[in-house]
């Protein structure tokens, strides 16, 4: 079926209105494109740094970690240099006492024993009196053992030395905890960044999934504005193509009427104003 010109007209009209809705789709998909892929570099770019830190807490972790390797193996020696001095202590505590006569360690026992049967058991006033007395006396005695023991250079000797190997293994003991809660902060620290590099990693998989399907679409919509303009071209082309066709038809209709009225003409016929202008656009006149 051939078209006439104003149905051509009309389709490429609406060609053309399909074009402009197709090209602003595109450049629209190919902007939101654009600004997904800065905001995936973006995120590529906390990620790198992330990894920079989680690096450094990492190494710092295992620097403190080997230092609280080293001063457990520091405190276990001075404990063992404790144990040592409070066993010594212990034995001339006892050689002591023997030459005393005395039993301290038994004596303590004893006070001990009296002491918690006062607390928790019912007794008549008369029996918690016997006990009372009995602690008195516990206290008096193992108070005079222990000034004269506390008078012996060797016992003062091996008291002190106890004492300084106490505050040295304690002193070990809390710099062992203070390493090994720096060294769990930079573990928490790093599993921390750990977690956010995981959860940016997530979220930059679905950006790039986001903008390979926007790329698709906007292909897509380009493909179909190319096709759009290509059927605009031929439209014209055969638009132009009918029009010149008319033209040389009109030419032809214009001539022959022209040729018509330039006989009347030759013959002295009155020629009307419209007349002399055909034969003015025919070329007669």
């Amino acid at each position: 079926m051939i078209q006439s010109l104003e149905e051509l007209e009309k389709e490429k009209e609406n060609l053309q209105k399909r074009a402009d809705e197709l090209r602003k789709k595109r450049d629209e998909l190919n902007k939101k494109s654009k600004e997904l892929t800065e905001e995936r570099d973006e995120l590529s770019a906390r990620i790198r740094e992330l990894r920079v830190k989680i690096r450094e807490h990492k190494m710092k972790r295992d620097e403190l970690n080997q230092r609280v390797k080293s001063a457990k193996e520091k405190r276990a020696e001075l404990n063992r240099l404790y144990q040592r001095a409070k066993r010594k202590l212990r034995e001339l505590e006892r050689r002591k006492s023997l030459s005393l006569g005395v039993n301290i360690e038994k004596l303590k026992k004893q006070l001990r024993r009296l002491e918690n049967e006062q607390m928790t058991q019912p007794m008549s006033p008369q029996k918690e009196k016997e006990i009372v007395e009995k602690i008195s006396k516990l206290h008096a005695k193992l108070k005079e053992c222990e000034e004269k023991i506390s008078r012996d250079i060797r016992l003062k000797r091996a008291y002190e030395e106890l004492n300084r190997a106490k505050e040295r293994a304690e002193r070990q003991h809390a710099e062992v905890e203070e390493l090994a809660e720096k060294a769990q902060k930079e573990h928490e620290e790093m599993l921390r960044l750990i977690g956010e590099c995981d959860a940016i990693s997530k979220r930059i998989e679905d950006i790039q999934e986001k903008i390979v399907f926007t790329k698709i679409e906007a292909d897509n919509a380009h493909r179909q504005f190319i096709e759009c303009v290509d059927k605009i071209h031929r439209l014209e082309r055969r638009i132009l193509s009918l029009k010149r066709s008319g033209k040389r038809k009109e030419d032809i209709t214009i001539k022959k009427e022209a040729s018509e009225i330039f006989e009347r003409f030759k013959r002295g016929e009155k020629l009307s104003t419209e007349d002399i202008l055909l034969l003015q656009k025919a070329g007669f006149i």
